[in-house]
C-alpha cells in the first residue's frame, strides 16, 4: 500500500472529501443523460396534465399514503405485463409530482386500474375493502365521502404546476374552483383512479 493511500485512509476529512467527489461524479454520469433525454421529459401520446378533479383526487391519493402499498410501475417482465398490462414508461409520469413509481406492493399495482371496476365498486371498496375483497388488509376511508375538495387550493396548485411547465391555460385555472365545487374527496379519488392507464389504451 502506498504512502499516499495510507495517508488518505487515516485522514477522515480528506477521505470524506474524496467520497463526496466520487459519489457526485457517479451520480452525474447516471442522472444527466436522463435529464436531457426526451423519453423522460416529454409526455407520450395521450398523456395530458390532470384536470382539476383528477388533480384533487391524486392529492388525496398521495395524502392518504396509498403509494405505501400500491406502486404505479409495471416492470417489463412477462409475469407483470400479463397481470397488469403494458409496462410503464417514463413519459407516462411527466406530469406526476411526485411520481408513483416503486416496487412496494402490499396491494396490486394500480398503473392500469382505470376502467377495470365501476365507480360503485370503488365507493364500496373505499368505504370498507372487505365488502368486495374479503381477504383485503386495506383500511377503509369512509371520511372521504364527507370531505369536499377545496377549489381555491386546487387553483393555487395548478398555478404552481403551470410555473413548473405543465401546460395549463389561465382559463383552465380560473375554471378549476367551479369544476370541483361540491365534489367530495372520494369522488375526486375515484376520478383519478379511473383515469390511470387509459392513455395507454388499457381498458
Amino acid at each position: 500500500m502506498s504512502k499516499g493511500h495510507k495517508k488518505l485512509e487515516k485522514n477522515i476529512t480528506l477521505m470524506s472529501i474524496f467520497i463526496v467527489v466520487a459519489v457526485s461524479l457517479g451520480g452525474l454520469v447516471e442522472i444527466l443523460p436522463l435529464i436531457f433525454g426526451k423519453q423522460v421529459t416529454q409526455p407520450i401520446e395521450g398523456i395530458e396534465p390532470y384536470d382539476a378533479v383528477s388533480l384533487a383526487g391524486r392529492d388525496v391519493y398521495v395524502r392518504e399514503g396509498c403509494y405505501n402499498c400500491h406502486s404505479q410501475m409495471i416492470r417489463p417482465f412477462r409475469s407483470e405485463t400479463e397481470r397488469y398490462g403494458p409496462y410503464s414508461v417514463a413519459g407516462e409520469s411527466v406530469y406526476d409530482r411526485p411520481f408513483q413509481w416503486g416496487s412496494k406492493r402490499t396491494g396490486p399495482d394500480l398503473a392500469r386500474v382505470g376502467g377495470r371496476y365501476s365507480d360503485d365498486w370503488h365507493v364500496i371498496h373505499l368505504m370498507n375493502p372487505r365488502d368486495v375483497v374479503p381477504e383485503s388488509n386495506m383500511p377503509g376511508y369512509p371520511w372521504l365521502a364527507e370531505a369536499t375538495v377545496d377549489g381555491e387550493l386546487i387553483q393555487k396548485k395548478m398555478k404552481v404546476l403551470q410555473t413548473l411547465g405543465d401546460p395549463y391555460s389561465d382559463e383552465e385555472i380560473a375554471a378549476a374552483a367551479d369544476a370541483v365545487d361540491g365534489v367530495t374527496e372520494m369522488e375526486a379519488l375515484i376520478v383519478y383512479l379511473q383515469g390511470l392507464g387509459l392513455a395507454r389504451g388499457v381498458q
